[in-house]
C-alpha cells in the first residue's frame, strides 16, 4: 500500500519578490508536468490569492505512477524558492513498513524524515492484525 498527501508552494527564490513572469513560466512548465503525469488521484495546481499552489494525495495498491517524489525533486530544481511538506506510508519500503516519513522541501533541497506524530504506524494509528475473527 502507498498512500501519500502533501503540498508545495511554488516560489521562484527564497527571496519574497519573485519576477512575475519568470514566475508564470515555471507554473507553465510544471502544469505540463502534471498533466503529462495523468494521474487518478488528487493532483492539482492553481493560483489562490496571487500565488501557485500544488496540492497532492493518492492510495495505491504499489509506488508506481504518478511520480510524486520525482515531481517534489523537480520543483526543487525548477522553483528553488519553493517549500512544502509530503507525508507518505508506504509498506513495501524496506526498513520503514511501519512508518510515515515526510518528504521536505525547502531552498532547493529534499530531505527525507520519519513523521514522529504518526510513527511507528502500529500501535499509533492501527492495531496489529491478529488474524482472529
Amino acid at each position: 500500500m502507498f498512500e501519500y498527501h502533501g503540498w508545495i508552494t511554488v516560489r521562484e527564490t527564497a527571496v519574497d519578490d519573485d519576477d512575475d513572469d519568470r514566475l508564470r513560466q515555471i507554473v507553465d512548465e510544471l502544469q505540463l508536468r502534471i498533466a503529462g503525469m495523468a494521474s487518478p488521484y488528487l493532483l492539482d495546481l492553481r493560483w489562490m490569492n496571487g500565488e501557485p499552489f500544488i496540492h497532492l494525495g493518492g492510495h495505491s495498491n504499489h509506488r508506481s505512477s504518478p511520480d510524486v517524489i520525482g515531481l517534489f525533486d523537480h520543483v526543487a530544481t525548477v522553483a528553488p524558492g519553493s517549500y512544502g511538506l509530503l507525508h507518505i506510508r508506504d509498506d513495501e519500503d524496506p526498513g520503514h513498513e511501519n512508518e510515515v516519513r515526510v518528504l521536505r522541501l525547502a531552498r532547493g533541497a529534499v530531505t527525507l524524515h520519519t513523521e514522529a506524530l504518526l510513527s511507528p504506524c502500529i500501535p499509533k494509528l492501527e492495531d496489529r492484525f491478529t488474524g482472529k475473527a
